[in-house]
């Protein structure tokens, strides 16, 4: 009886002095937890006289309530105290000036791709998308490359296999519609534009890239020449750039069209008076619409390309073609858009 006597009043003191919530669970498991203590006190039971044992279990039953009942009641105490604490650890000062949120932002990128589709959509032309992987038929064969044509090499194409790669160029969608235009679920006359991720096996430096990003549009109506390419492309640079823009026309050489021509743009506001190259183009060859179907005596079409990435390049100054893809911050604020 005194020995539990003594631990009661041992734990009372504890509790009385506990500076926490903390410090009081670790004292209910110290005295009255199955371990406990006190509650240890009745493995002795067996060894007492019969006659000694209820009153014993009695004392140590009643000793472990006034524990829990002075456990409750400053714990209760505390956890006020450690409320009001945190209250005023985390109190907000409402005078104080507030933290901006850091808010997203479109990439440039996009911001360059939302202004083409705009101007594209605005011309008439409907948007439609390409795999990334892409069909070597669509790549290269579908687009009147001839077999020893050098952009088919491995050094300039990433195979998958023999009949898979990275698509290399946004022209390579033009088959899959004219297959669409044969079977009869698109019909002539028609202008589609597409636009995404390229990909070729190039060293990287400041105007190179193994992944970038090009739009490519075409257009198949009767009687369509070079001179619809060049005011179609003359109002796309003007929606660009703005409405001092000139486009110019040199001969040049793509498969897919004939006759060929890279398109270059001047502006005295941007450009200080220099005829920059903006992409290629030309008239859609007519072996490509002969091997579909299309009566290239009736329809015509011309097509013309462009990287994405020369967009913000010349309207902004970028000299580093790999400043677009490192997601260098410092950079990419230059343009909230």
């Amino acid at each position: 009886m005194p020995q539990v006597q003594d631990l009661e009043s041992a734990a009372l003191k504890e509790i009385a002095e506990a500076p926490s919530t903390a410090r009081l669970r670790e004292l209910e498991i110290k005295y009255i937890g199955k371990s406990g203590l006190i509650t240890g006190q009745l493995k002795q039971i067996g060894s007492l006289p019969p006659e000694e044992r209820k009153s014993f279990g009695q004392q140590v039953n009643e000793s472990k309530e006034r524990f829990q009942a002075l456990l409750e009641t400053r714990m209760e105490a505390l956890k006020e105290n450690e409320r009001e604490e945190q209250y005023q650890r985390e109190r907000i000062d409402v005078t104080m000036p507030g933290v901006p949120a850091r808010m997203g932002r479109e990439h440039v990128l996009q911001q360059a791709a939302n202004r083409i589709k705009a101007v594209f959509t605005g011309l008439g032309f409907q948007y439609l998308e390409s795999p990334d992987v892409e069909e070597f038929r669509y790549n290269f064969e579908a687009l009147n490359y001839p077999p020893n044509h050098p952009a088919m090499d491995d050094q300039d194409t990433f195979y998958i296999s023999d009949d898979l790669l990275l698509k290399t160029q946004a022209t390579a969608l033009q088959g899959r519609v004219y297959e669409k235009v044969k079977a009869g679920d698109m019909s002539l006359p028609l202008r589609v534009f597409t636009l995404g991720r390229c990909y070729r096996n190039e060293a990287v430096d400041r105007t190179h890239g193994h992944t970038f990003h090009q739009v490519d549009a075409f257009m198949i109506d009767e009687g369509i020449s070079m001179a619809d390419l060049k005011g179609t492309l003359g109002l796309f640079a003007r929606a660009m750039f703005g409405e001092d823009v000139l486009v110019r026309f040199r001969p040049d050489f793509f498969p897919f069209v004939e006759p060929g021509v890279d398109y270059a743009i001047s502006s005295p506001k941007l450009f200080g008076g220099k005829w920059v190259e903006l992409g290629g183009a030309g008239l859609i060859h007519p072996n490509i619409l002969e091997t579909y179907g299309i009566d290239s005596e009736r329809w015509s079409g011309f097509a013309f390309g462009l990287g994405v990435e020369r967009i913000p390049m010349l309207a902004f100054g970028v000299d580093d073609l790999r400043n677009f893809l490192e997601n260098d911050l410092r950079f990419l604020e230059q343009f909230p858009g």
